[in-house]
């Protein structure tokens, strides 16, 4: 089967010489669901932006579905960022239109959909997320964790088979948090997690890959990597107090079962 993304050799410095990935090996395969770990500048936004061709220029490669990612080739680029969506850390860098609807209709709609299929992209979309009730709202008059579903459809729309996601729980009340982990649970696509919160980490995505200094620093099921003091403690990730990753692991396989 082919990987839903490969990630072979990469390398990445900015113009003024920070260099930030230093040859980051990676594959994730259809279905899966892959937390993103590390401290503050450890390299994974820079990571993230490589997957649909925002950022590019350095050594190696990047394949979503087989297909290479070549900021050159622009119908190519133009497929991958439909197969790669990103759910940034701020909704509001994603909702701009006048109606809930409108925003998450954008996408496609700039893709060329129109009419039936385009209205029907938009229900299953915001669907998906719980948030039909509010299709005519203004976005802005929405709650943070509310905006936030709405930021997740309006990818949706896009029909990816990549959910790219930065800090999804950030700044969520624990019912915005819950509802937001119950909707990803939910969803068919391959998930990438970028994030600070282990426990959601844990909750949401049976492996995890530590990225620090630009390299992949350990790569595993999430409750074997939560579990190693030794390796949190060497790349500064630290679990609520009180928080057991076995104990938790336990409890969700019964909450599943």
């Amino acid at each position: 089967m082919t990987p839903a993304l490969r990630i072979t050799g990469l390398r990445f410095a900015y113009p003024d010489g920070t260099a930030t990935l230093h040859g980051v090996d990676l594959s994730v395969e259809p279905g899966e669901r892959v937390a993103l770990l590390g401290p503050n500048g450890a390299g994974k936004t820079t990571l993230v932006l490589h997957l649909n061709g925002i950022l590019s220029g350095g050594a190696g490669s990047v394949e979503i579905g087989g297909r290479r990612v070549d900021p050159a080739d622009r119908p190519a680029v133009s497929e991958i960022r439909r197969r790669v969506g990103i759910v940034f850390q701020d909704p509001d860098d994603q909702l701009f239109m006048p109606t809930v609807a409108e925003d998450v209709a954008f996408g496609p709609a700039n893709m060329g959909v129109r009419g039936p299929e385009l209205r029907e992209r938009v229900n299953e979309a915001l669907a998906a997320v719980g948030m039909s009730a509010h299709r005519d709202q203004v976005p802005q008059h929405l709650s943070f964790g509310q905006r936030r579903r709405v930021a997740v459809a309006t990818v949706l729309a896009m029909r990816p088979e990549i959910l790219v996601l930065d800090e999804p729980s950030s700044n969520l009340d624990p019912a915005s948090r819950r509802e937001l982990s119950e909707i990803l649970r939910g969803l068919a696509v391959t998930l990438l997690m970028v994030t600070h919160d282990l426990p959601y980490a844990m909750e949401l995505c049976p492996r995890s890959v530590i990225l620090d200094g630009g390299r992949i620093a350990a790569d595993g099921p999430t409750v074997d990597l939560l579990s190693d003091p030794e390796l949190m403690r060497g790349h500064r990730l630290e679990l609520p107090f009180g928080f057991d990753p076995v104990v938790a692991a336990a409890q969700l396989g019964q909450a599943r079962s």
